[in-house]
């Protein structure tokens, strides 16, 4: 079985990343498959769930509300969670031992097969939070984020919580329109849904290319309040901050932002954390 590194990418694994993904775009879902297949070479793997998102279930309860949903005969109905570019499931198990329906996305069929194995085998570590009614289920999808049919397996094709880490700045910063867009279709309106990122990597300088593409708080804040739409960037790959008067009116606004206690040690004293919902 193929070793996976489980500490902070080096300036090696950077620089063997951007050889890889010098390719056209349109070619970097196979490069990750590729990665994938091969099994020994996963930088981005930490071996378990963030402890950034640990404490934010626990303790941001107020703020995103319960696992689940009182419908309007008095039953409860489970509260759906989605993780893109999941990895191994191991935030997709965090987030069903708190009681939601939880989906992880991944566009290579082999790492969906390693999120089963990781289910497999270590499951029993997750367990259900004292909270909730018993853990809710976990499933893992293959398909493109930003295509449609993978959605045909949700109820409603809607989340009420989607978690993003390390996936957007997974993506070329020519997709971010389109992944802020696609954020915003997928997050339920009704009752409201919550977009959580962990920010990373903010220490990056944007200049320097990815995978992964160095990132800001205002780049998220910007793209965000303005889903779809292309904005300038300076030379030095930052965002221009304002560039929009206004924010969108179909957008998602900021409810939250603030750094962490804990995180994985790649990202601690940078790592910030953003908590969204539909205007």
């Amino acid at each position: 079985m193929a070793t996976v590194k489980k500490v902070p990418s080096s300036s090696d694994d950077r620089s063997r990343l951007s050889t890889h993904f010098n390719v056209p775009e349109s070619s970097h879902a196979n490069r990750w498959a590729q990665l994938w297949d091969a099994g020994d070479f996963l930088p981005w793997d930490r071996g378990g769930p963030n402890p950034a998102l640990k404490d934010l279930l626990m303790e941001k309860r107020g703020l995103i509300g319960e696992y689940f949903v009182v419908k309007g005969d008095g039953t409860k109905r489970r509260k759906t969670a989605l993780v893109p570019g999941c990895g191994r499931g191991y935030d997709v198990l965090l987030l069903a031992s708190h009681g939601y329906d939880a989906y992880g996305l991944e566009v290579s069929e082999r790492a969906v097969e390693r999120c089963h194995e990781e289910k497999k085998n270590n499951g029993y570590k997750y367990i259900p939070d004292m909270h909730s009614d018993g853990a809710g289920k976990s499933t893992f999808l293959k398909g493109d984020f930003f295509a449609s049919e993978w959605t045909d397996a949700v109820p409603d094709g809607k989340f009420d919580l989607i978690y993003d880490y390390t996936f957007l700045c997974a993506l070329t910063p020519g997709m971010r329109p389109a992944w802020s867009l696609r954020m915003l279709q997928l997050l339920a309106t009704e009752p409201p849904g919550h977009l959580i990122c962990l920010e990373f990597p903010t220490y990056k300088d944007p200049s320097t290319g990815g995978p992964p593409f160095g990132l800001t708080p205002q780049t998220y804040l910007e793209h965000l309040s303005h889903p779809g739409e292309r904005l300038p960037y300076d030379e030095s790959g930052h965002v221009l901050a304002g560039s929009q008067c206004q924010p969108k009116s179909d957008s998602l606004e900021r409810l939250d932002h603030w750094q962490p206690e804990r995180t994985h040690e790649i990202g601690k004293g940078t790592d910030w954390v953003s908590i969204w919902r539909h205007r």
